[in-house]
C-alpha cells in the first residue's frame, strides 16, 4: 500500500549552544547571531516517515515548512536523507506568528496538499517549547491526533499502531487515519544522508532562491524539474489575513525576566582526599542535591 505522508519541519536557532550574544535587550531570541538548524525532534518524525516509506514501496513524503525563504534548507536536508519534496510556506504576512497562527497556517497548507494518509512532526521545536503546533493542526483538519510517539508499530487496514513513552512508561494505542502525530526525542534517530542524493539534489532550490541566482544557474535548475522546490504563499493557500501572522496571534509577551541562579551557600573543600570527598557526598545527599 502506497501512502501520501507529510512531514512537518521547522528551521530553528540552535538554542543547544547559547553564548553571550544569543539574547536581544528586549529578552526574544538573537536569530542572527545563533546558526540555523532542523528542528531535532523533527528529525526524528522524518525517520519515523521514512521508515513507513520503506515499507510501502510506492509512498511519498512531502515535507512543509513554514519561515523565511531560507527554510528551504530545511527541505533538502530532509531530501537528502530519502524525503521526495517539499513546500516553503512564507509571506510577510506570516510573521510574528504565535502557535495558533501557526498551525493555522499550516493546517491550510495541508489542506492545499489535499490528499494524504498520516501527518508527523516533531513534539516541539527547541525555540518555544510548547508542543502545542501539532495538536492545533489535528484540531484544524478535524482528525485524530498521536502525541509523545516512540515508534510506529504498524499501519496497515485504515488504521495505525504508535507507541507512545509517557512519564512513567509506555502507552501502546490505535488510531483511525489520516491523523497527526507528534514524535518524542526519545525515537530512534533520523538516518544520515545519502551520498548519491545529496550529490542530486545539492542544487534543489526554492523559487526565492533561484531568484538570486546567476542566469546560467537558473537554466540549469529550470532544465531539471526534480531541482525545483515549491514556495507557497499565504493567498496562495487560502489563509484568512485575520488569523495569520500578528493578527492572528493573541499570545502577547507583556514582560520577560532574566533568571540568574545564585548560590545561597557555599562549602569548601579543603584538599581532594577521600574523606574530604567523602564528607562532601554526604552533604549533597542530605541536602537532596544528589540522591
Amino acid at each position: 500500500m502506497s501512502l501520501n505522508i507529510i512531514v512537518l519541519a521547522k528551521q530553528v536557532p540552535d538554542t543547544r549552544n547559547v553564548g553571550k550574544d544569543a539574547m536581544k535587550a528586549d529578552g526574544t531570541i538573537n536569530r542572527a547571531a545563533l546558526p540555523a538548524i532542523f528542528n531535532p525532534e523533527d528529525l526524528n518524525a522524518l525517520e519515523q516517515a521514512l521508515r513507513l516509506k520503506d515499507a510501502n514501496p510506492g509512498s511519498t513524503i512531502t515535507v512543509l515548512t513554514m519561515g523565511l525563504p531560507k527554510a528551504a534548507e530545511v527541505i533538502r536536508e530532509a531530501i537528502y536523507r530519502g524525503a521526495d519534496t517539499g513546500i516553503v510556506l512564507t509571506d510577510r504576512a506570516l510573521g510574528g506568528a504565535d502557535t495558533l497562527a501557526t498551525s493555522y497556517s499550516l493546517a491550510q497548507a495541508v489542506k492545499k496538499i489535499g490528499k494524504y494518509d498520516i501527518i508527523l512532526g516533531g513534539r516541539q521545536a527547541i525555540d518555544g517549547d510548547t508542543a502545542q503546533v501539532g495538536p492545533q493542526i489535528a484540531e484544524k483538519l478535524g482528525i485524530p491526533q498521536v502525541t509523545y510517539a516512540e515508534e510506529i508499530v504498524s499501519l496497515k487496514d485504515g488504521k495505525v499502531t504508535v507507541k507512545r513513552r509517557l512519564e512513567h512508561g509506555i502507552e501502546t494505542v490505535v488510531s483511525p487515519l489520516p491523523c497527526v502525530v507528534t514524535v518524542n526525542g526519545s525515537a530512534p534517530d533520523c538516518r544520515p544522508r545519502n551520498a548519491k542524493r545529496l550529490m542530486k539534489y545539492k542544487y534543489a532550490v526554492s523559487p526565492s532562491e533561484k531568484a538570486a541566482m546567476p542566469e546560467d544557474k537558473q537554466a540549469f535548475v529550470d532544465a531539471r524539474p526534480y531541482l525545483q522546490l515549491n514556495e507557497w504563499g499565504a493567498a496562495f493557500v487560502d489563509a484568512d489575513p485575520e488569523q495569520i501572522g500578528f493578527p492572528g496571534s493573541p499570545t502577547k509577551v507583556k514582560t520577560v525576566e532574566n533568571v540568574v541562579f545564585t548560590a545561597k551557600e557555599a562549602l569548601q573543600l579543603w584538599g581532594a582526599d577521600d574523606a574530604g570527598i567523602e564528607h562532601l557526598i554526604q552533604d549533597l545527599i542530605a541536602n537532596h542535591t544528589i540522591g
